[in-house]
């Protein structure tokens, strides 16, 4: 699943020549081995699913590219003991020792189990869970700002809506979901402060006729650009441009499913992110518990531009684009209200990409149509 939750009391930078951020306390040295470094990738879903897992399999074809090593996958592995049988398959029979299992409920108790019986063994999770003194050293975490690619997407969705309405189906109301619409609201209403965002929760990440009836009922609605934050957005994106509405696309690009409505989208970069693990491990160097970056650590990226979108439209969001890379935008500054109007960043205050903050959001800002609850 999707989800993401942190627990750190510091922030430490530069991850060892990534150019990442380092959350938390701690960096590991992994143990390094004669001949081609093994690496297994596991998916809860399928590779080709135009998101999540579409995503990681991107960043598994870039490592497969690399000089010493080898890549082993096993896609639609369940979050059951399932993940645990593959991991030893993996570490057992193909000789992996390091593994990127990339999905959330593999950490607790799967990872966890394995990283405790094969010591050698290197694990990487995407999400925010490992803390410090209570994880095995040999496990580790990884996640990136896709927010700061939200905001961008949002510019372009707000210059392109002629509505001012625009719509967002997401599966629960977490704190990096939250941040997600919060973000892309932002975005578009720093364009266009007439425009509001109306979002439907489906209840879990994977849910495509639940998907598919919220993409609906918010077109029916009056909704003129679409975005989601689930597993896989093919359904809504291909529904989107059927309908002949905007879309905005997560994860992957999904440029190829809307090629009339495809606007941009919020891509991952894992191969970035991946590269820089495997560097640091082939080179023997620590790594750390609990990596971060957004655009300008290169985890994240913006989906190029689709036939639809402004050239005014365009060099806002390129300039936006710019100051994330430049390390100077703010997206969350006082003062900041929330759609209830409870002021919830006071005048004068800001919380910056890496403020823990952020990763406990439980709000949706001013603008926003929905409840959390």
């Amino acid at each position: 699943m999707r989800r993401f939750s942190v627990s750190v009391v510091s922030v430490v930078l530069a991850a060892a020549g990534a150019g990442a951020i380092a959350l938390g306390v701690g960096m590991s040295t992994p143990a390094t081995a004669a001949g081609p470094l093994t690496v297994g990738f596991i998916y809860v879903g399928p590779k080709t699913d135009y998101g999540y897992n579409q995503a990681h399999a991107q960043g598994a074809a870039v490592v497969s590219k690399l000089p010493g090593v080898k890549v082993r996958e096993e896609e639609m592995v369940p979050e059951t003991v399932a993940v645990q049988k593959t991991m030893e398959s993996m570490i057992n029979l193909d000789g992996a020792t390091l593994l990127f299992p990339t999905s959330f409920g593999y950490f607790d108790p799967h990872i966890l189990k394995e990283a405790q019986k094969n010591k050698s063994v290197t694990f990487l999770h995407c999400g925010g869970l490992y803390v410090a003194g209570k994880h095995p050293e040999n496990v580790g975490s990884y996640f990136g700002y896709i927010d700061e690619a939200e905001y961008v997407a949002g510019i372009v969705a707000g210059m392109s809506t002629k509505s001012n309405k625009l719509g967002f189906i997401a599966a629960k109301p977490i704190p990096q979901v939250l941040r997600n619409i919060n973000s892309y609201t932002l975005g578009a209403r720093s364009v266009n402060p007439k425009v509001t965002t109306t979002v439907i929760f489906t209840g879990d990440w994977s849910m495509p006729v639940k998907e598919a009836e919220a993409a609906n009922s918010l077109i029916d609605q009056g909704a003129d650009v679409l975005t989601a934050h689930v597993d896989s957005p093919k359904v809504i994106v291909e529904l989107a441009e059927r309908r002949g509405v905007f879309v905005t696309g997560y994860h992957a690009n999904q440029a190829a499913l809307a090629p009339k409505g495809y606007l941009t989208g919020a891509e991952w970069n894992w191969g970035k992110v991946y590269t820089d693990y495997i560097q640091m491990i082939q080179s023997g160097k620590s790594y750390p518990h609990l990596l971060r970056g957004g655009l300008k650590e290169g985890f994240v990226n913006v989906s190029p531009y689709g036939k639809a979108v402004s050239a005014a439209a365009k060099k806002k969001a390129d300039d936006a684009k710019a100051k994330f890379m430049a390390g100077t935008m703010v997206v969350y500054k006082g003062p900041l209200k929330d759609n209830a109007g409870k002021v919830v960043i006071a005048d004068g205050s800001e919380q910056r990409q890496t403020d823990v903050e952020l990763e406990k959001m439980d709000y949706l800002v001013e603008g926003v149509v929905g409840k959390t609850h």
